[in-house]
């Protein structure tokens, strides 16, 4: 557990996406799929936990009627490197085929995740399905996959807040941060 305020701060290395920069990709994006999905019944998942900060921010922004679903993914677990091994922890309960699905994601990294949840999800026969992801490290891709949607492309660094994690801390950052290993 980390509780030692200086220790956690320490942690935070520099910020690579200030909060108002979200804010403006945020109400950009959230236009567009107001104009691309108006008058079709969407379902927009967020992939637990990570997302929930980035889909609750840009659900505000979406002018249409719609449902929200989540699912819960993991590949990281407890440090700062992807262990290649993708599980479904939380299923939709929601049946996708009556839906448009947009699933909200917050990094593509390796892209393993993310191919996985969109295979099992075509089977289930959504109307159509797409992917909006607020950060992708395309320099890391281990799989052929690109989202529909990218608010922002980064370079390989570990980053946190805005909903991102190290072991569970920093989500509460209202900004993209750089993660110091300190190694």
């Amino acid at each position: 557990m980390l509780t030692d305020i200086q220790e956690y701060k320490s942690r935070i290395k520099n910020v690579l996406i200030r909060k108002d920069e979200i804010d403006k990709k945020l109400a950009e994006y959230g236009a567009l799929i107001t104009r691309e999905y108006e008058g079709k019944p969407l379902l927009v998942v967020s992939i637990l936990k990570g997302a929930f900060v980035f889909l609750a921010d840009l659900e505000r922004h979406i002018d249409i009627p719609f449902e929200t679903g989540f699912m819960a993914a993991q590949s990281y677990y407890e440090g700062t490197d992807s262990s290649g091994e993708v599980t479904i922890t939380y299923d939709l309960t929601q049946d996708i085929s009556r839906y448009h699905v947009l699933i909200a994601e917050d990094i593509i990294d390796t892209g393993r995740t993310l191919k996985k949840i969109v295979e099992m999800l075509k089977e289930r026969s959504p109307l159509s399905l797409k992917v909006i992801t607020l950060l992708d490290k395309p320099s890391r891709r281990q799989v052929g996959f690109e989202a529909d949607y990218t608010l922002f492309t980064i370079p390989d660094k570990f980053v946190i807040g805005y909903g991102l994690d190290c072991a569970e801390y920093f989500r509460n950052l209202p900004y993209i941060a750089e993660y110091d290993t300190k190694e």
